[in-house]
């Protein structure tokens, strides 16, 4: 893996949007929709945009690089052998071939095995680098959206394969316990009876950013 490789940054300018204040049923009250202040970030491309991240992926590569020589230098031995025995493949008896033939292949299992068990290690190395700086990220951009006053911060990275994430929030668009409350009475299900204060809290379901503080 080069260092060249590039992470595209797409950041997109936040857009400001108005919503009228609403009038709710007299029965209901409801607080009128002030400014909406939104803005786009394609997350992981800042990430790798950091000097930060480029510095750790460049010592990992450093790292690596020892190994990289020494797959190098095994598939010019497996070249090296493959050559060999098609030069030789006419003089040789049948038995040195077999064995000069098994002597190549056992050399391509042992550099695909090396080349697996390499690339398995970088790329969890990786994803240590990357997480450890998406973490810290994260924490940077809740911090600017509040001081600059976004009410929502999406993830719109070109290479998602689902919608955007919101990674920000303000607590005033957030509609999670009405939808909540008017499903529960629609499905007319009962509250669970409270749980004991020993017991385990429901696990939190996993999200692709890192938790906000």
């Amino acid at each position: 893996m080069k260092r060249s490789i590039a992470l595209v940054l797409t950041l997109a300018s936040g857009i400001a949007l108005s919503a009228a204040a609403q009038t709710a049923p007299a029965a209901v009250a409801a607080p009128a929709a002030g400014p909406v202040k939104v803005a786009v970030i394609a997350f992981q491309a800042a990430v790798g945009q950091t000097n930060e991240f480029q510095r750790d992926f460049a010592d990992l590569q450093k790292k690596y690089e020892p190994k990289r020589t020494q797959l190098k230098t095994l598939a010019d031995e497996i070249d090296g052998l493959e050559k060999q025995l098609q030069a030789q493949g006419s003089t040789l008896s049948e038995a040195d071939r077999a064995s000069k033939t098994k002597t190549v292949e056992e050399k391509k299992k042992q550099a695909q095995r090396f080349a697996e068990d390499a690339q398995n290690d970088l790329t969890q190395e990786m994803n240590e680098v990357y997480n450890k700086v998406a973490t810290k990220v994260f924490d940077v951009l809740n911090e600017y959206a509040k001081q600059q006053g976004f009410t929502l911060v999406v993830d719109g990275s070109a290479s998602q394969q689902q919608s955007p994430v919101v990674l920000y929030a303000s607590p005033s668009t957030d509609i999670s316990k009405a939808i909540v409350e008017a499903y529960n009475l629609k499905s007319g299900v009962p509250a669970p009876p409270p749980q004991a204060p020993d017991a385990p809290a429901a696990p939190k379901p996993a999200t692709r950013a890192p938790a906000a503080h």
